[in-house]
């Protein structure tokens, strides 16, 4: 309970700091942020992750029944097991997937039978350690490795004492090895698998197993003493003896049963104890966390900061395994073999490319060097490139934004694949569908390059391709005139501005055109869906990452285009559900936030508030970056205001805290918000540190004076990421009223493509 209290504390902002400091930076982390979630309305979708940073596996306890999305869900009081999970969103579930669930008296291995009551008073949740205790007195700890978990279950003493090994939805495999306290096995569940794929597993228990037997859990039969079993819902039962506190070390590979038992040699072999596993897990959080420190602000402000951190690496996940000289290989979610070499996935770049890869590549640029290549290895495996991969490409979304991760990278120093690779590869996603969903390859690529657009209603979500579309050709464009290459410069530059073909003027909106490129008819700016991905006109309008300085001349200049930003906050938070035909939970949660059309919840609109610096108002980036950050924000079980997605929404969060966001990923600038803390070190990878001070900062001085870059004065809005990468310091006087005078020379404003008059 102590480990508790201090979370409780640092929610009500009691002063902890000297134990917080003493425990590390992951004390301050709440795994159970975003999971009181349903259907209908989300608060991140999240579950509690116990796992390492970008961790192949991670652990979590489970409250919903095999296979449902929701796999945790805060309102509810019963836990069904304790998961391997790799899930990256409740609207995909999960794949290879087993868990464990302890019981008494009696053996239950059905789902529903075997589920504990429990409160949150008796639960920790942090990223090295989950602890549960149910009604019943059962104990479950947990503590993870990168590819898996040390546990431990306390029985009641004077309690037989069971443990049920669930194999999950499809088909799975178990061995009872009774004599050597192991049970080894495979599971073979999720969407979207080449044949062979099976994740094989290896359990190690502590103390002797009396009684055991197989089971299968479509109609909850079981066999005693029976040592192996195959087939669809395979799963194991053990009995120890009564009142036992029984440690299991379990560990998981993708390539073979001598991986899987490789990886428990390595990652948990010298573990006696949880506890060895647990401290080695906290150390390893501390140095990840520790490279953003922050001071000033309340304990909850730093409970936020570290949650929402934490939520930002722990993806994409480490796909690849070491062998027994310790080189990297992987077997292929995409062509079904093993290869050398690097592999990551579960993540959707629709989503990610915005702030988590940018982040990503700031603080952890060799593993994004490797991401990169790993990219390109996965083109050649399956002939595209990733788009949602989970763990192989499923296509969903739209947009083709692997090239603005190249482009990103690259512009940033981050030079580990080959550029032309990269080209050839993006242009053939960019002139081909594939066979998979929207975002493998191109809906109306034909149209987009003929039209200038992708029609309405011909396909779906077109004038939301069109504007994606436009902004990937510039990052093609970017990453080719970078390095030389004339040819793909000129075909990429041809549509980057393809935006402007979907603006109507005499609505002042993006719009719908169909084939003969007339406007949709009966246009309303707050319906959803249409020509629009999960959202509407409102949010659509500011998806032009590459060229703000030409969507401003487009609107009518910087004073029309500001008024228009001031109302997507100003007006009423209306909505009309089009061609969804009922609510969906983003349309609900836009409405909750209360914040006019500002849709934080989903990302179409999350670069929007720092659009303000592009126009001569830099300061109401920096009062609506600070309002969207204290008010939609917390480290509870409500923190956020819609699906976190992989990192992304967490990732906004954590770069806007720091005082600059990536409007255009593929673009070295980070534009400025408002920083949320007093002080923030950012300890980069090579060594150096750079230093963000923000002067007289408080929750009413969320306003920049003026700025200071190592010693100099600094008027620009933005700050490059060469200038983050040398180390230094950037200081911000802060006051409370607005300085209308600073960064309004041409200068001072971020990059578009379009020349600024």
């Amino acid at each position: 309970m102590k480990l508790r209290s201090v979370f409780v504390g640092l929610l009500l902002g009691i002063t902890t700091s000297g134990y917080a400091q003493k425990a590390g930076l992951v004390h301050y982390v709440n795994t159970l942020q975003g999971t009181n979630s349903k259907h209908e309305l989300t608060r991140g979708n999240t579950y509690p992750t116990t796992a390492l940073p970008f961790g192949m596996h991670t652990w979590t306890p489970q409250t919903g029944k095999n296979g449902d999305g929701w796999k945790y869900q805060y309102f509810k009081d019963k836990i069904r097991g304790f998961q391997q999970a790799h899930q990256c969103s409740s609207w995909s579930n999960d794949y290879a997937v087993f868990s464990l669930m302890p019981g008494i008296d009696q053996l239950q291995v059905a789902e529903d039978a075997r589920e504990l009551a429990f409160s949150h008073a008796d639960e920790v949740a942090r990223p090295d350690y989950y602890q549960v205790k149910f009604k019943n007195q059962i104990s479950t700890e947990m503590a993870p490795t990168e590819r898996g978990a040390h546990l431990r279950f306390s029985y009641p003493k004077g309690h037989k004492s069971f443990l049920v090994l669930d194999g999950y939805t499809n088909i799975s495999g178990v061995t009872i090895d009774a004599k050597r306290k192991k049970i080894s096995g495979y599971v073979n569940n999720g969407r979207g698998f080449k044949p062979g794929f099976k994740s094989f597993f290896v359990m190690y228990f502590d103390q002797p197993i009396k009684k055991f037997g197989t089971w299968e859990n479509r109609k909850n039969t079981v066999n005693a003493d029976s040592t192996s079993a195959e087939g669809l819902g395979k799963g194991a039962w053990l009995e120890f003896a009564p009142g036992s506190t029984v440690q299991v070390k379990v560990a998981s590979s993708y390539i073979s049963p001598e991986q899987a038992e490789l990886n428990l040699s390595r990652e948990l072999g010298a573990a006696k104890k949880l506890e060895q596993t647990q401290a080695k897990a906290a150390a390893v959080w501390n140095e990840s966390l520790g490279k953003i420190q922050v001071e000033g602000g309340t304990e909850a402000d730093k409970a936020t900061f570290y949650s929402c951190f934490f939520r930002a690496s722990l993806f994409s996940r480490k796909f690849y395994e070491l062998d027994e000289k310790g080189q990297p290989y992987y077997f292929s979610p995409y062509d079904g073999k093993v290869h050398q070499g690097y592999m990551f996935t579960d993540t959707g770049f629709w989503d990610t490319f915005r702030a988590q890869f940018p982040l990503n590549a700031l603080l952890h640029p060799e593993m994004h060097g490797r991401y990169m290549n790993a990219m390109l290895d996965a083109y050649d495996q399956c002939g595209w490139l990733p788009s949602w991969s989970f763990p192989s490409e499923a296509g969903s979304m739209i947009g083709n934004h692997a090239i603005s991760l190249f482009a990103d990278a690259w512009v940033k120093g981050i030079r580990s694949f080959d550029p032309e690779r990269a080209l050839k590869a993006y242009l053939h996603e960019a002139n081909n569908k594939g066979p998979w969903g929207p975002a493998n390859g191109r809906e109306g690529w034909k149209e987009y390059y003929q039209l200038g657009f992708v029609p309405y209603p011909k396909y779906r979500e077109s004038t939301a391709k069109t504007l994606e579309y436009a902004y990937d050709d510039f990052c093609g464009y970017q990453l080719a005139t970078l390095t030389g290459n004339k040819f793909f410069a000129d075909v990429f530059s041809r549509n980057m501005y393809n935006y402007r073909n979907v603006y109507d003027k005499s609505t002042g909106f993006m719009r719908g055109r169909d084939e003969n490129g007339n406007w949709t008819k009966n246009f309303d700016p707050v319906e959803w869906g249409g020509p629009f991905t999960e959202g509407n006109a409102w949010h659509y309008q500011w998806s032009v990452f590459q060229d703000t300085q030409g969507l401003i001349n487009l609107m009518g200049g910087e004073q029309a285009f500001t008024k228009k930003l001031d109302s997507v906050f100003s007006g009423p938070n209306t909505v009309k559900t089009g061609t969804y035909g009922g609510m969906i939970h983003e349309m609900t949660e836009m409405v909750m936030a209360n914040m006019g059309q500002y849709a934080h919840g989903n990302q179409p609109i999350q670069h929007m508030v720092f659009l303000y610096n592009y126009a001569n108002e830099p300061w109401k980036a920096q009062y609506h970056a600070r309002n969207v950050m204290a008010k939609l924000y917390d480290a509870t079980e409500n923190g956020y205001p819609g699906d976190e997605d992989q990192g992304q929404t967490s990732s906004w969060y954590v770069l806007s805290a720091l005082g600059f966001y990536s409007v255009t990923p593929g673009v070295d600038e980070y534009v400025f918000g408002s920083p949320a803390f007093n002080k923030t070190t950012v300890n980069l990878e090579n060594g150096k540190q750079f230093t963000i001070i923000a002067n007289g900062n408080s929750k009413e001085n969320v306003y920049i004076q003026s700025a200071m870059l190592n010693g100099k004065p600094y008027t620009r809005n933005y700050i490059r990421h060469e200038d983050l990468l040398k180390g230094g310091t950037l200081i911000f006087e802060m006051g409370p009223k607005p300085n209308t005078s600073r960064g309004l020379l041409a200068e001072d404003k971020p990059f578009s493509l379009t020349a600024i008059k």
